[in-house]
């Protein structure tokens, strides 16, 4: 039998990390968490020093049976779990259960950390045990018991307020309000009308557009053209002053250069694959494990990239020497700068202690491994490699062109402009995408060689009718970008924010884009009118500081769960008293019901949102939002719930009047 009991998560890197270490180590999985809250009311006690109750996980109760069973016949364990909070705190709750059986006793304990699966890192962290962090856990505790609390308070007063089956929560409430507010900037923007002139040259046998900048002496701005006449009138007097030509007045060159992208994060990586792959941040997340922990490549198994959770990007020093040396060997050394680039995160909260997420091994080529891979797991790969591989060569150089031309008077200036790559440098092994971007940026447009003097045939003047547009809704890659920067949650939970907010009807895909339901706009407006401060971007961004304050040893976690707890709970009890249904399901309107005079007001139903009168039930006029057919919408009865189910009691329309 084995003498060291090693332990991970999943059976997939238990069998990648047993085949590194050989006969003297049983490898087995936990399968994830072992332990957690009761899933009810009272598991964690704020008036105990927020005490909390843990229970077994039903589904990997038998994993945790298996694991004691290897103990007994093991001199040693190691539980290396993921090196971050979450791992932490299953290492820590599988050796309070061990430890409750009595198994520990005369049995050495270690906690190792690694952050790729390669076999020299798994051996170099056998090597070096330490023991598990009680900061880590400390945080992971009160990171869960804020969650459990928030989550246990305030979604029974959604379902008394608003519906049953709602929630609220810590992180989610916050990234359900950036939606909205994108939403309602999109609905109060009001489009304004602006041309501008484009004309068509031809110099030689190219031809080539350029934009009117200055007219009769003044620089153009966006709304110096308002009108079709307007435009009309500025295209004539231009023909005419031009009388089929252009002359170069000025030509202006420059050279600029562009820098790589730093190497991936958890977000940019979620953006970048939701860019370029139309991958979902869960998808991104599940095939990155997969990657992470291991595939199998001509008869070995081999950890492919580092941990895919985290928030740093910086590059271990042999990382950087393997990636110099590729970039050497394959694009040259040309393209070698003279010392390895260091990047800095900029991400609010950012945690540096681990890498960027990089190749194991630059020479684990994506070509080379793609019939090794999945289609899913080879793109995915393929990115990383170009992302790492692109952060350490030389900037790439531009030369830029701008050329001026007179349409008869000086005042009456055209601007061409035109760029070539005199050196793609990084990018000829990566470009990193945009969002909400129509492209081009970086795209070659090449000139005629022009010089001050020269005459260049005018083909057409075109006015070109625009209107401005409203901000874009978020995508899962620019609501990634933002949650990142307001420093709402963390790498590893923007997937799961996602995934809840969509579970629970609030926000809805429409073209990739995210749009809020009915549903989640009013969950938002009660939550931003009553809990103000508990959705408010900087008040969640602060408490994930102090979070992470508790995991370096900083804080203490009892006075941080003190200093939240006392003034929501008086909140939650005023609002569960002094907030009726009414007021968060009814917007009143100012407009008259056509049926009895009393207002109209916006009421929220179980289809969605319709116009009501607010004298129901002793007038029954309804109509949809937009003015059309009058929807049968039921009025929930303010206080009383179903002795059967528990649902609200609603009243219905029969054959002889209402009814409950």
């Amino acid at each position: 039998m084995a003498k060291n009991l090693v332990i991970v998560e999943s059976p997939a890197k238990a069998k990648t990390i047993k085949k590194y270490l050989g006969k003297d180590y049983e490898v087995l999985a936990s399968y994830g968490h072992v332990r957690d809250l009761l899933p009810k009311e009272g598991a964690v006690d704020p008036a105990n020093d927020f005490a909390m109750k843990y229970r077994v996980i039903d589904k990997n109760a038998r994993h945790v049976d298996a694991i004691a069973k290897a103990l007994k016949k093991a001199d040693a364990l190691y539980l290396a779990t993921d090196p971050d909070r979450e791992g932490e705190a299953i290492s820590w709750h599988l050796y309070e259960l061990l430890k409750k059986r009595k198994l520990l006793k005369d049995k050495q304990v270690g906690r190792v950390v690694f952050h790729e699966i390669t076999k020299r890192a798994i051996n170099e962290a056998i090597q070096h045990p330490r023991e598990l962090s009680t900061d880590l856990i400390n945080a992971q505790q009160a990171r869960r018991a804020l969650d459990y609390l928030v989550g246990f308070n305030l979604s029974p007063l959604l379902w008394k307020k608003i519906r049953r089956g709602l929630s609220a929560g810590r992180v989610q409430s916050p990234a359900l309000r950036l939606i909205v507010e994108r939403e309602l900037e999109i609905e109060k923007f009001q489009s304004r009308e602006y041309w501008t002139i484009e004309a068509d040259v031809a110099a030689g046998k190219q031809n080539f557009p350029a934009k009117l900048t200055f007219y009769k002496g003044e620089k153009l701005s966006q709304f110096s053209i308002t009108g079709d006449e307007q435009a009309k009138e500025v295209e004539q007097t231009l023909n005419q002053a031009a009388a089929g030509q252009l002359i170069v007045t000025k030509v202006e060159k420059k050279q600029r250069k562009r820098n790589p992208a730093a190497p991936f994060t958890t977000s940019t990586l979620q953006q970048e694959a939701s860019r370029k792959l139309g991958f979902t941040a869960q998808r991104t997340m599940r095939t990155a494990q997969q990657l992470y922990e291991g595939v199998d490549i001509g008869g070995e198994t081999v950890g492919l990239i580092t941990y895919m959770r985290t928030d740093s990007v910086t590059l271990a020093q042999d990382a950087l020497d393997d990636i110099r040396a590729l970039i050497g060997e394959r694009y040259g050394t040309d393209n070698l700068p003279d010392k390895p680039r260091v990047y800095k995160t900029k991400a609010k909260n950012a945690q540096e202690a681990h890498e960027a997420i990089r190749p194991t091994s630059a020479h684990h080529l994506p070509d080379t491994i793609k019939s090794h891979l999945t289609a899913e797991q080879h793109k995915l790969y393929d990115l990383i490699w170009k992302r790492t591989i692109s952060c350490q060569m030389i900037h790439a150089t531009i030369n830029t062109v701008a050329v001026d031309m007179k349409a008869g008077d000086p005042g009456n200036l055209f601007r061409a402009t035109g760029s070539t790559i005199v050196n793609p440098g990084f990018m000829a092994v990566y470009q990193e995408g945009k969002d909400d971007s129509k492209g081009g940026e970086d795209k070659e447009r090449l000139l005629p060689p022009l010089k001050e003097g020269d005459e260049v045939k005018l083909l057409a003047i075109r006015p070109e009718q625009h209107f401005t547009e409203p901000p874009p809704r978020y995508s899962e890659a620019s609501l990634v970008k933002a949650l990142e920067e307001y420093g709402i949650g963390r790498p590893s939970t923007y997937a799961s924010i996602i995934s809840t907010l969509q579970n629970r009807e609030y926000v809805e895909m429409d073209r990739k884009r995210f749009i809020p339901t009915d549903v989640g706009r009013v969950v938002n407006k009660f939550l931003t009118e009553h809990f103000t401060r508990y959705v408010d971007y900087n008040f969640t961004a602060n408490l994930e500081d102090e979070l992470d304050e508790v995991s370096r040893g900083e804080r203490e976690w009892i006075p941080l769960m003190r200093e939240f707890w006392t003034p929501f709970i008086e909140l939650v009890k005023d609002k569960e008293s002094s907030v009726s249904r009414k007021d968060v399901t009814q917007e009143q309107l100012d407009e008259a019901c056509p049926q009895c005079g009393k207002p109209l007001a916006i009421r929220l139903g179980r289809r969605g949102r319709f116009i009501g009168c607010t004298a129901y039930p002793d007038c029954d006029y309804t109509r949809n939002l937009n003015g059309d057919s009058e929807p049968d919408e039921p009025e929930v009865v303010e206080g009383r719930n179903c002795p059967e189910c528990d649902s609200p009691l609603i009243i219905r329309q029969g054959r002889y009047g209402k009814f409950i």
